[in-house]
Parts: C-alpha cells; structure tokens; sequence
C-alpha cells in the first residue's frame, strides 16, 4: 500500500501482521503508526513512528536530509545498503537522496526530523 511516511517521499509500508501502537491515543491497529507533531512552514517536519517487531518502511529515498531518533527498541535502519542497528537513545543522520529503509528488531518507537533546506 502506498503511503506517505512524514519524509517526503512516497513509499511501500510493510507489516508482519502484528499491530503498531498510537503515541496519541494507545488505540491499536494494524499497520504502522504515525503521529505528525509538527510542520513548520520553512524547518521541517518532527513525526513520532511506532512500530511492531518485523514492521517497517520498504526502500524508499527524501529529497531532505533527516535525522532518527529511536526513543524505545531497536531497529535495523538501511542507509544506502548498508545496515546501521540503532538503539534507544541513539541517532542517526539519513541524508538526503540516499535509499533507506526501516526494520523493527523489536518494538520501537522513532521521532524522525526532516530538515528541509532552502
């Protein structure tokens, strides 16, 4: 299913089956969950993820550069191919125009921050 995932881009969501989890409301669903907290006309977006383990975001690449933080879990992020395990706490810089996509090891939770550049 073709959805947009608060970068920018249009990509392919996967799920394995089990449900993500609201940062808003704790309802549950199936399918990934975002919640855009905050798009600022010129800076960028901030857009809180959670996913399942086994979810993710297919391949897919941002015309901006954006920076993950994962707040809970851990993940497997590919970055041009190559994969960066990412853990609570940490962060990571996606480039712009770079494919990259996104595997939950575990339950995690992400707040990705696009920095559109003028």
């Amino acid at each position: 299913m073709a959805d947009k995932c608060g970068c920018g881009c249009t990509k392919n969501k996967t799920d394995s089956g089990g449900g993500a989890r609201s940062g808003r409301s704790g309802g549950v669903r199936a399918g990934l969950d975002r919640q855009p907290d905050y798009r600022g006309e010129r800076g960028g977006t901030v857009t809180l993820f959670s996913f399942d383990a086994g979810q993710g975001l297919s391949e897919h690449s941002a015309p901006f550069d954006a920076l993950v933080q994962i707040l809970d879990g851990e993940a497997e992020l590919k970055i041009g191919g190559k994969p960066v395990v990412a853990r609570q706490g940490q962060l990571v810089v996606m480039p712009a125009n770079v494919p990259h996509a996104v595997k939950a090891i575990q339950r995690f939770k992400m707040l990705l921050t696009m920095l559109r550049a003028h």
